[in-house]
Order: structure tokens, then sequence, then C-alpha cells
């Protein structure tokens, strides 16, 4: 499977020294990969958002892009 083109989601950035250019939620520090490793781990969304401080709507921004992604290409 192809990575992600975290470019195209506005919820997210990447700045150069930055979190060492890791994609993190827009104006903070948090990397995006930390959400899905904590949601494997068993948290839920609503730990992921207190336990690091983003909104469920940043949250669910990451989730359905990344859901999005793994649909089929439409011919």
């Amino acid at each position: 499977m192809a990575a992600l083109d975290w470019s195209q989601c506005p919820a997210v950035e990447s700045v150069p020294g930055k979190v060492s250019g890791a994609w993190v939620f827009r104006g903070t520090r948090m990397p995006v990969a930390a959400v899905f490793e904590n949601l494997e781990d068993g948290m839920t969304i609503e730990e992921v958002m207190e336990q690091f401080d983003v909104t469920k709507q940043q949250v669910q921004a990451v989730l359905a892009f990344a859901a999005h992604s793994l649909e089929a290409p439409r011919v």
C-alpha cells in the first residue's frame, strides 16, 4: 500500500525543523501518526483528544482523510 499524501489533508502540516518535519496537526506539535498508534493500542478518540489536546474535528479529519484514501479509484 502506498503512503498517504498528507499534503492533501488541510488539517495537518509538515514544517521543516518542527518535530523533525513529521506530519502534525496544524498549529500543534502532535504527530498525526500518534493518533493511529494510540487507537491501535486501544485508546478511544476521546482519550486521544484528552491526552494530546486535539479536537474531535481534528481527529475526525485525519481519520476521514485516511479512510477516503483507501477507497477504490473511480473509473
